[in-house]
C-alpha cells in the first residue's frame, strides 16, 4: 500500500523507498535447545533380596494396641491428639507474635523517690470534696 502511493508521486517515483518503508526486526530467533540435564545416578549394589514391605494399618494397630480399643475409645484418643496439637500450634503463633513485640524501655524508681510522695493526698481529698458538695448544689 505505501509502495503504491510512492509509485503515484512524481518527484519520488525514481529515489529510494527504504527510508519510507517499516523496518521490522526479527522475533522469532531459533533458539538452541539446552541438553536435558540428568541426576548422578550412581549405581546401587546389587542385592537378590527384596526391600521388606511396609507395615500395613493393621499391622501398626496391632502392634500399637489400638487394634482392641473400642471406637469411642479411639476416638476420644483422636480427639485428646487433635487438641495437643492445636495448643502446640497455638503456642507457636504466640511466640511468633510476640517476637516482634519490643516492650518500652521503663527506668527503674530509686527508692527515695517516688512518684506517690511527691502528690499531696490531703489536698487532693479536700479538692474532691469541695467539688462534690458544689455539684450537689
Amino acid at each position: 500500500m505505501i509502495k503504491r502511493e510512492l509509485a503515484k508521486d512524481p518527484e519520488l517515483k525514481n529515489e529510494n523507498w527504504e527510508r519510507f518503508l517499516p523496518k521490522f526486526e526479527h522475533k522469532n530467533l531459533s533458539k538452541r535447545k539446552q541438553p536435558f540435564k540428568r541426576k548422578d545416578k550412581s549405581k546401587k549394589p546389587y542385592t537378590p533380596f527384596p526391600p521388606p514391605m511396609p507395615e500395613s494399618k493393621l499391622d501398626k494397630e496391632l502392634a500399637s494396641g489400638e487394634y482392641f480399643l473400642k471406637e469411642k475409645e479411639k476416638k476420644l484418643k483422636k480427639l485428646q491428639e487433635r487438641k495437643e496439637k492445636q495448643a502446640a500450634a497455638s503456642v507457636q503463633r504466640e511466640e511468633k507474635r510476640n517476637k516482634a513485640y519490643k516492650p518500652p524501655k521503663e527506668n527503674p524508681l530509686q527508692p527515695g523517690s517516688s512518684k506517690q510522695s511527691s502528690l499531696d493526698v490531703d489536698a487532693l481529698k479536700a479538692k474532691i470534696k469541695k467539688s462534690s458538695k458544689a455539684s450537689k448544689r
